[in-house]
């Protein structure tokens, strides 16, 4: 039991990680039009993961992502 919430455990964090490295400084639009590059993500454990986007004040699903382009 203790090992296979290490394992879950584990996992989340190893996707939290690669999605960091996979959307920080990339520029994004999101479903309602903002646009922008993403400054900072984070786990909510209501909504999941986050993004916050420079420029705009807020953080938003991951899922409301419409676009995101190639990085620096």
């Amino acid at each position: 039991m203790v090992v296979d919430l290490l394992t879950h455990a584990s996992t989340i964090l190893a996707s939290y990680e690669r999605a960091e490295a996979e959307l920080i400084g990339k520029p994004v639009v999101l479903s309602d039009g903002k646009a922008g590059t993403v400054e900072r993500i984070w786990l909510d454990e209501l909504h999941g993961l986050r993004i916050s986007i420079g420029g705009h004040f807020g953080k938003w699903p991951v899922s409301s992502l419409k676009l995101v382009g190639p990085g620096r």
